[in-house]
């Protein structure tokens, strides 16, 4: 699979460089993964137009380094700027749930990291492969890309701890597409979160476009395997136990607006991750309640303190149907990167296609699950997925939306 998911390009003329408080977005295309040379970071001297307010300031858009010392108050003037719609209520039927999905996966040219070991089919996605370690590192701080790890779907009824994961659907323009996220904890609102984490890319269409619509998370869809083995006569409400969340808000990188090709992966895959904020569509108890849990995120987790790591996701692709939820176990990640002044994403063998985009990817912190990445780029080959790392950029937009999001 090439990145994951890229919706089409609709211009977006003058707010190229925004980020946004944004309601609906998708996943659905894909970011190819070639290799590429770095891109330079976004011009300090750049500015974007204010899309939200008529004759708004333009807005200057900041140097990496100036982006991670921005305070919420600088946060706060990129969302006052960028708002977008919320959802439109009662768009998704199961139909369109149903035929909902990535575009064609563009081919990428050739890896820059070393050639992956030979894939391990017949492990169990239990157990990491030995040859998924790296064993020397290459160029650009990548390491050797690890062998292919199988995914496995999650057994019908989900276990309770599995009904944080669901798809993200979105329209770009006249077309639906199909992304999965994950419900995490709020600090602000503890025990109540009505936040969901994804990737970029199922949000916003990059350099010169805009935000998808009707952004809409379905927690923990087909649970109860009502859709599996290529069903498709169920009911909308079999097939959502928590029935539709839509979007309210959203918020993504500024480096994903600034520079981002969502059909090719990038310097800009380095900052690849999202957040929405939902609406209980019947009203009353939070995402958080609803769904009994939700997973912490872990910012700046030191790479050697990240033991085994398992990705989550809804494939659309083939050989899979988006129906199941499925899993890949694929031990210590790894390093890739496309720009070495930016953090190097985490890397691991998987066999996952479109849709996996903004899955949750769980590491171990303190005895417990934690969120340390989301799914946004693979290989034509479909052998192995990368995220970015969360380090400061995100922790501040995180620490933001959680505050401020409507």
């Amino acid at each position: 699979m090439s990145p994951i998911s890229r919706p089409s390009r609709a211009v977006l003329g003058a707010s190229v460089a925004a980020l946004t408080m944004v309601v609906a977005t998708a996943c659905g295309p894909d970011n190819a993964d070639p290799a590429v040379t770095a891109a330079p970071a976004a011009d300090a001297g750049a500015s974007a137009s204010a899309t939200g307010k008529p004759g708004a300031a333009p807005i200057k858009l900041p140097t990496l380094e100036e982006l991670k010392t921005w305070k919420l108050e600088d946060w706060d003037k990129w969302a006052q700027a960028n708002v977008i719609t919320p959802a439109v209520k009662g768009y998704w039927t199961l139909q369109k749930l149903l035929e909902a999905k990535p575009k064609p996966l563009p081919q990428p040219a050739p890896d820059a990291t070393q050639p992956p070991a030979q894939p391990t089919s017949a492990a169990p996605a239990t157990s990491a492969p030995t040859t998924s370690q790296p064993t020397a590192a290459q160029p650009g701080g990548s390491d050797q890309l690890p062998a292919m790890v199988p995914a496995k779907p999650v057994a019908h009824p989900f276990p309770k701890n599995m009904h944080v994961n669901g798809k993200i659907f979105f329209k770009d323009g006249g077309e639906d597409y199909v992304c999965s996220g994950t419900v995490v904890s709020d600090p602000t609102n503890p025990g109540k979160s009505n936040l969901v984490w994804t990737a970029s890319h199922c949000l916003h269409g990059g350099k010169g476009n805009k935000y998808y619509t009707d952004i809409t998370f379905a927690p923990a869809f087909n649970s109860n395997g009502v859709l599996s083995n290529g069903n498709r006569q169920a009911k909308l409400e079999d097939a959502e136990p928590y029935g539709e969340w839509p979007a309210t808000s959203g918020m993504v990188s500024p480096q994903w607006t600034a520079e981002a090709d969502p059909e090719k992966g990038g310097p800009w895959s380095q900052y690849d991750f999202g957040i929405i904020k939902v609406a209980n569509p019947a009203g009353g108890k939070s995402l958080e309640e609803t769904v009994g849990g939700s997973v912490p995120l872990w910012f700046n987790a030191p790479r050697d303190q990240v033991g085994s790591v398992s990705n989550y996701g809804f494939p659309e692709g083939k050989p899979f149907d988006g129906a199941e939820l499925e899993h890949c176990d694929g031990g210590k990640p790894s390093k890739k990167a496309a720009d070495p002044s930016r953090p190097a994403m985490l890397l691991i063998g998987c066999n996952m296609t479109g849709g996996s985009s903004g899955g949750g990817w769980y590491a171990t912190k303190d005895g417990k699950p934690a969120l340390v990445s989301d799914t946004s780029i693979g290989n034509a080959a479909n052998t192995y997925e990368a995220g970015p790392y969360l380090e400061d950029v995100a922790q501040h937009m995180f620490d933001y939306f959680s505050k401020k999001a409507k």
